[in-house]
């Protein structure tokens, strides 16, 4: 089954055999457009390409070897927008391109019999997203984004391959374009800088918390009330070029955003709880663009009766593609195997990085003790890029396209935001050997491999990692099991024996405004454009002194005497 999500945005396509994920990826690291395309119903024909023949090459497929393609949107469910009280006039030409799906992808699949796609509701594939994905065979399911085909939510739950829908929030209320609405508002791209707004709020004082509750609210049936206010009667709309400078981090925007931040957790909780009610269930799955505010998971995993929590790395839309080909599959009656981890998209063979590295010309080594090597880097306060595997499927970096460095260093955070060219007010998240997370962690799960929680830092190691602790004393960890990612947990062991922090600083391999990087030429692009001292590329080490050194003019004999 190949799973594709094109209507709105993070294009995506995902392959399914036999119950198990092969390959999944989305379009913008192929096309190296961030985020794919923008939602708009103009772009909405545009599928993603690149990212389906991939996954068909992945598992040595043809369009004709299919047994059915899952489209994540049921154009029958769909209703005009002016039905759902929400002003967008051209919402029909988006109706219109879903329902012509088919013949789009037969004519970007050559081989492919329309009749073998498949539209599943949007919301469904957001929900298999989460529980056919997960370790569990039975949890309750939590969807809460910003629209599908006539709503903004959906509350259920999956006993093996069976979805029982327990309530769904008809638009126009949602939380998904609430938070949209509030990221525009504050000058950031929306449908794309929702985290940004997250990040924000740490910075402010919930002063419009109370005026908020009085509209915003769960209701007894399992759905809420969203009404999108004025915000300007709270805040002033910010000039999207204008630059946020630091004083403006605890001003009016901040407070603003901390005031909706809040708000979203309370009713997120009151939703999970309610689900709880209804099925005592000990697992809670959940997707959704929603479920990437990492903040409000942590909140759902304290203050509500389920015993585990479970966020589908990929919870925006790009995590419907594998939804809509898992639910399809188990409708086949195929067995849906858990998905094996994050790393599911293009990966390369140590030989094979060898041979961009040649091809580049670029100086490399490739050592002995590789996690040595890097530790020695990262311990004198060196930034590493780190590229191995397969890449990740979804928003965060995980040790696969990663840039590491030295927690211990305070001003590391400032520096990473301007290699990145990132806002300053923006943290950078710590990666932690799984066995050691409990002493510098608390009040969220663990192990949390996929970075969709905040946790507290532990006072006392404050001071000690202090570059990844943000404002409010938290951060959004990644659990690192050696076994799972073993030269990367060699590293995270040579590091501590030189400093005695199980830490590293991780943040994605990429700069701002682009897509992390996915191929060796992203690496070796960004490699050559970014003050990072390192590149790592499977078992090689690239330095930069070394890669500089070969490229003066003298040792090129260009300029100078031979």
């Amino acid at each position: 089954m190949l799973g594709v999500n094109a209507l709105f945005h993070d294009p995506s396509a995902a392959l399914v055999v036999d119950g198990q994920v092969v390959a999944a990826a989305e379009e913008e690291r192929f096309s190296r457009r961030k985020h794919g395309k923008r939602p708009v119903p103009f772009a909405a024909w545009e599928l993603p390409e690149l990212a389906m023949r991939w996954c068909l090459r992945q598992a040595g497929l043809r369009p004709e070897d299919l047994d059915a393609v899952a489209y994540s949107f049921d154009p029958a469910l769909a209703r005009p927008a002016a039905a759902m009280g929400l002003e967008d006039p051209w919402d029909h030409l988006r109706l219109t391109y879903a329902e012509r799906a088919p013949q789009f992808l037969a004519a970007a699949l050559p081989g492919l019999d329309p009749a073998n796609v498949r539209f599943v509701a949007h919301h469904v594939a957001h929900a298999a997203s989460g529980a056919l994905a997960s370790p569990h065979r039975r949890s309750s399911v939590l969807v809460l984004d910003g629209r599908g085909e006539h709503a903004s939510h959906l509350a259920g739950r999956y006993v093996g391959a069976e979805l029982e829908v327990l309530a769904s929030q008809e638009l126009p209320h949602s939380l998904g374009l609430l938070y949209e609405s509030l990221t525009e508002h504050l000058g950031f791209l929306r449908s794309s800088d929702e985290y940004k707004v997250m990040a924000l709020a740490s910075y402010g004082t919930p002063r419009h918390l109370e005026e908020l509750r009085e509209t915003v609210r769960a209701t007894d049936d399992g759905g809420f009330r969203a009404p999108i206010p004025d915000w300007a009667r709270w805040a002033p709309p910010r000039d999207r070029d204008a630059r946020l400078e630091e004083e403006s981090w605890r001003g009016a925007w901040a407070d603003l955003a901390c005031s909706v931040q809040a708000r979203l957790e309370e009713v997120l909780v009151d939703l999970a709880r309610w689900v709880h009610a209804q099925t005592g269930d000990r697992v809670l799955t959940m997707a959704g663009g929603t479920a990437l505010n990492c903040v409000a998971n942590s909140r759902i995993w304290r203050e509500t009766p389920f015993e585990e929590v479970w966020v589908q790395p990929a919870a925006g839309d790009a995590g419907t593609a594998l939804g809509a080909a898992l639910q399809v599959a188990a409708g086949a009656g195929e067995e849906p195997v858990p998905m094996p981890g994050a790393g599911l998209g293009r990966g390369w063979s140590d030989d094979e990085l060898a041979g961009w590295l040649r091809g580049a010309a670029v100086p490399f080594t490739t050592p002995d003790d590789l996690a040595e090597e890097v530790a020695d880097v990262l311990a004198g306060n060196g930034v590493v890029a780190w590229f191995e595997g397969r890449s990740e499927f979804g928003p965060r970096a995980l040790g696969r396209r990663s840039l590491l460095a030295n927690p211990g260093v305070a001003a590391n955070l400032e520096r990473l935001n301007e290699v990145k060219g990132r806002e300053q007010f923006r943290p950078v998240a710590p990666m932690v050997l799984a066995d050691r997370a409990a002493e510098i962690f608390t009040d969220g799960p663990l192990p949390s491999p996929y970075m969709l929680f905040v946790h507290t830092v532990r006072p006392e190691w404050r001071e000690r990692i202090p570059a990844v602790v943000h404002v409010d004393g938290t951060a959004r960890i990644q659990t690192v099991d050696p076994a799972d990612q073993p030269r990367l947990g060699a590293a995270l062991r040579a590091f501590e024996r030189r400093t005695g922090l199980p830490v590293v600083v991780n943040t994605s391999l990429n700069t701002a405004g682009r897509p992390m990087v996915d191929d060796p030429r992203d690496a070796l692009e960004l490699f050559g454009s970014a003050p990072v001292d390192a590149l790592v590329m499977g078992p090689h080490l690239v330095r930069r002194a070394a890669l500089f050194a070969a490229a003066a003019p003298e040792a090129v004999g260009i300029g100078g005497a031979r």
